[in-house]
This record gives C-alpha cells, structure tokens and sequence, in this order.
C-alpha cells in the first residue's frame, strides 16, 4: 500500500469528540505540532510555526482517547496523513490534514502517566481441550537426566 505514514510528537488542541457510529466507536481531536528553533540572535530557543491536525480514533482506540485525553497533554500520534482540498463557504482551496491514527500515547519526555490495562469482557472458556504440554523433549529429557529412546519421525518423501 502507498499510504503516507506520520509520527507527530506535540498537544491535545480540542477535547476528544466521542460518537457511537454504525461501524463502531470513533472520536476526533486537534494536536498542535509547533516546531522550536535555536535563534542565535537571542541566545534563546523560540517557538516556529505551528501546525494542526484533526486526528481520528477508531474502535477501542477511539474509547481510550476519550477516556485518556484533556486540552493541553502531550501527545504522540501515529497513523496515516491524510490531505483533503475542498470548497468551504464559497471559498476554494481549503486544506485540512487529517491523521488516520495508529497509535496515540503520552509524551513521557514530557510529563509521566499511569497506564491501565482495560478489562476484556469475559469469554468463555472450553473445557474439552486440554492444555497442551509446551515442554519439548529435550527439556523433559534434561530434565530426567535421561536421553530419549524414541525414535524421530521420518520426514515424508514426495515421488
């Protein structure tokens, strides 16, 4: 596929925008990407230009945003850019990036957090199979102390 992938490292803009939609949970928010220089004529850093992007969240990705994400923290964004052109209010050549998220975390360069594993709901487990044995032979046999007289199998010959 020739998708464009991004990586963006900046702030939650917007408070994240949860809906239920037909094809599952989905929620949108604004990261500000502002770029920092070093200006030698002032011996100091300064902010550059900033950027927006409207990112979009998709099924239990889209929950845990909304659930994790206030105006103002530190992100990092993962997914595919997406560059829309249209006519908005008469006005040709509007331009909108949009990223398509992969993945989206707290910048721990930044700040700290504290991660919570959401709970899957409970599936039910079968009890007519067994565990399987993930000990290999030669494990069971260092094991025992005792070599293994059984004989290999035979690799199959196609004719």
């Amino acid at each position: 596929m020739n998708e464009t992938m991004v990586c963006v490292v900046g702030n939650v803009a917007t408070r994240p925008v949860y809906r239920e939609t037909a094809s599952g949970p989905a929620a949108r928010f604004r990261v500000a990407v502002t770029s920092r220089y070093w200006d030698r004529e002032k011996g100091a850093w300064a902010d550059g230009h900033t950027n927006f992007f409207t990112v979009w969240a998709n099924r239990q990705l889209a929950t845990n945003t909304a659930a994790s994400l206030s105006v103002g923290e530190p992100v990092i964004v993962q997914g595919r850019l997406k560059v829309r052109t249209e006519t908005r209010e008469g006005q040709q050549g509007w331009m909108s990036a949009d990223i398509d998220a992969v993945a989206i975390g707290h910048d721990l360069a930044r700040g700290t957090t504290a991660f919570r594993r959401v709970p899957r709901p409970e599936q039910p487990t079968s009890t007519d199979r067994a565990e399987p044995n993930w000990e290999s032979e030669a494990e069971t046999s260092q094991a025992t102390g005792a070599a293994s007289n059984q004989p290999r199998p035979q690799q199959a010959v196609m004719t």
